[in-house]
């Protein structure tokens, strides 16, 4: 199962009570897509789900650690779609590019589910640090697979540190470049194309004249 770094907490779970939690996460999502970050009431999601709501705060300690348990979980489809397709770009420069253009319309294609989102990453809550990490360290893991050429190495564990220290700069560098552009997609400060062309304008000035 995944760690708490991955996706959240199925670590040990029965059956019946991962049933429960991908009931859960299935209706938060539902009414995010519907309504946003608003939306997502923790009676409604009980609601819709099916499932108690004291027995949904076992699971869950807001609906910001929902939103995070379905981002993470895009995240591993998105690594997986990267090792099965890998950026495209015989150097740096065009690979991260590639990435970048498809992680944001993998990321933008459910606007207001990217909105809520968006929020949820971006509160300050200790309950859900190690999820908003887990999504970080999974953008960065795939940012340097892409870097060297290589596919993400999904049996790694998120904690472990892969790369060279200047890889893991440009990974960090380039993943807080990208959570800013999204923030300001969301915000309606630019649309999603715009997102993509930053990442690239940022692509190039740091890796422009270090090609390989």
């Amino acid at each position: 199962m995944s760690s708490p770094l991955e996706s959240g907490p199925t670590t040990g779970l029965a059956a019946s009570q991962l049933r429960r939690i991908r009931r859960i996460v299935d209706a938060a999502v539902l009414l995010a897509e519907q309504g946003g970050f608003d939306g997502v009431r923790l009676r409604d999601v009980a609601e819709t789900s099916g499932v108690a709501l004291g027995t949904l705060y076992k699971y869950f300690p807001s609906k910001e650690a929902i939103l995070l348990y379905a981002v993470n979980e895009g995240n591993e489809g998105l690594e997986r779609v990267m090792i099965e397709a890998p950026p495209r770009g015989a150097t740096p420069v065009l690979r991260v590019t590639d990435f970048f253009a498809r992680a944001t319309a993998t990321f933008t294609r459910r606007p207001d589910f990217a909105r809520a989102v968006l929020r949820a990453i971006a509160a300050t809550d200790h309950a859900t640090a190690s999820q908003q990490a887990g999504f970080h360290l999974r953008i960065g893991r795939m940012i340097i697979a892409a870097l060297r050429g290589e596919v993400p190495d999904r049996d790694r564990p998120l904690s472990e540190p892969i790369g060279t220290e200047r890889e893991q700069s440009i990974a960090l560098i380039l993943n807080h470049i990208w959570f800013a552009a999204l923030l300001g997609w969301a915000s309606g400060l630019h649309p999603a194309s715009a997102v993509a062309e930053r990442m690239g304008q940022a692509i190039h000035l740091i890796l422009g004249g270090n090609e390989t």
